[in-house]
């Protein structure tokens, strides 16, 4: 029978080294590869809070150390939030910052050794979408009361038959925007840093290693840029 995989990845699978890099929990056990993913995500989530902690407890008026690094950071992504959304973003700042804070976290664990970027899985930038999605019908929905529907009929009445499943569609298909757009970049960019990483393994998936980094700042920013302006048009009045 003819090989079926194209020749780069045939001698990828070939290639000795390539069973020998197991993702970190495959040592404890852990052999599916949602479950992986799952695992991952939770020690992003674990390292996140554990960080948070660690600074909430050692908060001093004059900042030093660590505290001066995220202070950096809160106030680049509160210039991001009231840039795009206005004053009244303030109110979404902290689900804007989890977001990004969460997503970027997702990317970059991808960079070390054995780990898997927790995005470059389907489920876990779905979950993400949905968030985004479920979010700003629900803020619509708190800031117009019923009269959100009016959102989805268009301008005037007569065009209700054609605006309605165009809004439909168009409001749906924002999760499978935000949802592709992230997985497809970050698995692509996993996966070239493997191929590489086995083909060529010193010094040419350097380059690949800092576009990872690159494209991972790229993708959070686009993800919660279009989640500010998908709350910002839920936000306005429907014409």
């Amino acid at each position: 029978m003819a090989d079926i995989h194209p020749p780069v990845l045939t001698d990828v699978i070939s290639n000795p080294a390539y069973h020998s890099m197991e993702p970190f929990w495959h040592q404890w056990g852990v052999t599916h590869a949602d479950l992986n993913n799952v695992l991952n995500t939770w020690l992003v989530m674990g390292i996140l809070i554990v960080a948070a902690l660690m600074v909430k407890n050692k908060l001093e008026t004059v900042p030093r150390g660590s505290q001066n690094f995220w202070e950096v950071v809160i106030s680049t992504l509160e210039d991001v939030v009231t840039q795009t959304m206005g004053p009244h973003g303030r109110a979404y700042f902290p689900l804007i910052a989890s977001l990004a804070l969460f997503i970027l976290s997702c990317n970059l664990i991808g960079i070390l050794p054995w780990f898997q970027s927790a995005t470059n899985n389907l489920n876990t930038t779905l979950a993400l979408a949905l968030v985004a999605f479920v979010t700003t019908h629900a803020v619509g929905i708190k800031e117009h009361g019923a009269k959100y529907y009016h959102h989805f009929l268009g301008p005037v009445p007569w065009l209700i038959p054609l605006m309605l499943p165009i809004e439909l569609i168009g409001h749906f298909s924002r999760i499978l925007s935000l949802s592709f757009r992230l997985f497809g970049n970050i698995m692509g960019e996993d996966l070239a840093i493997i191929i590489l990483t086995l083909l060529v393994p010193y010094l040419v998936p350097l380059p690949m290693m800092f576009l990872q980094v690159f494209t991972s700042f790229i993708q959070t920013l686009v993800f919660i840029m279009l989640t500010m302006m998908y709350i910002v048009g839920s936000l306005e009045e429907a014409h």
